[in-house]
């Protein structure tokens, strides 16, 4: 009998740590930009007893992203769709931020609906910064959620010009995950399979560290002194709720985005933190 497959795209802190926690019994097919992180990865996951497979993928190209799906097809049921690769504002330009983190997961999202296993779940990580903005209008909303992915960036609000530096295009990514996976849920759901997003805050990754050690370091510390829980995220705090989600627990949640930041937007929407959009300065 086959084993089902565990899908990880991005091998960082919290792709791992959610690698560790769903993938027990399962073949994990872990898939990266960065050969030397795979092996990185793959090597800490097998010395811990988990069977590992590897795939270097760019998500910013359709063909790649194809690939990655018909080799996690191949190796049995595709059952747990993880996605969390991405470049933050420091270490992309507005370009690679829109290519990698909003066509890549338009992508994912395509393409492994079409493998996924009935009874299977999938999880995007976003971010926090999809909700810094208070929302675009509505055309613009449902042009990111709606458009097919072969003419998601000739959307004309989303040539870099318009868009503006990295962090403005950082947010405008992570708010068009969330609704491109809200619009998959009912594809997915064709196939019997779910879909959600999840919105983390501040974790403590190496991502966060490049960020917090970037030109906004400081607001990032004020961010974290004035969420509601007070401390940084880790890893397996989103690790938990991807399990969750990912679970027969989860079974009526699909479409849904789930804010896993410690209260920070709280802070900032009570106005016990800076005007939203600083953070995107």
């Amino acid at each position: 009998m086959d084993k089902d497959v565990a899908v990880i795209i991005g091998t960082g802190g919290i792709g791992l740590a959610i690698a560790r926690r769903v993938g027990i019994g399962r073949i994990v097919l872990l898939a990266d930009y960065s050969e030397k992180a795979l092996g990185v990865a793959a090597e800490q996951l097998r010395g811990a007893g988990y069977d590992v497979s590897t795939h270097v993928v760019d998500v910013s190209q359709p063909d790649a992203v194809a690939a990655l799906a018909d080799t996690a097809a191949e190796l049995g049921p595709v059952t747990q769709v993880v996605h969390s690769a991405g470049v933050s504002p420091v270490q992309g330009t507005t370009e690679q931020v829109l290519h990698v983190d909003l066509l890549g997961t338009a992508l994912v999202l395509d393409e492994f609906a079409r493998v996924i296993a009935p009874g299977g779940a999938g999880v995007v990580i976003s971010s926090m910064a999809g909700h810094m903005a208070g929302g675009y209008p509505y055309d613009t909303e449902h042009a990111l959620a709606s458009t097919p992915v072969s003419e998601l960036l000739a959307l004309p609000f989303l040539a870099p010009e318009e868009v503006g530096n990295s962090g403005v295009a950082y947010a405008l990514s992570k708010r068009g995950n969330a609704l491109r996976v809200q619009a998959a849920a009912v594809e997915w759901g064709k196939h019997g399979a779910r879909i959600n997003c999840i919105s983390p805050g501040i974790i403590s990754t190496p991502l966060a560290q490049d960020e917090m050690s970037g030109p906004g370091a400081e607001g990032y510390r004020q961010m974290i002194e004035t969420s509601a829980a007070g401390r940084i995220g880790t890893p397996d705090d989103v690790a938990e709720a991807a399990a969750f989600l990912l679970g027969q627990q989860a079974g009526f949640i699909t479409g849904s985005d789930l804010l896993a930041d410690g209260g920070v937007i709280a802070a900032l929407r009570a106005a016990q933190a800076w005007p939203v959009g600083r953070a995107q300065s």
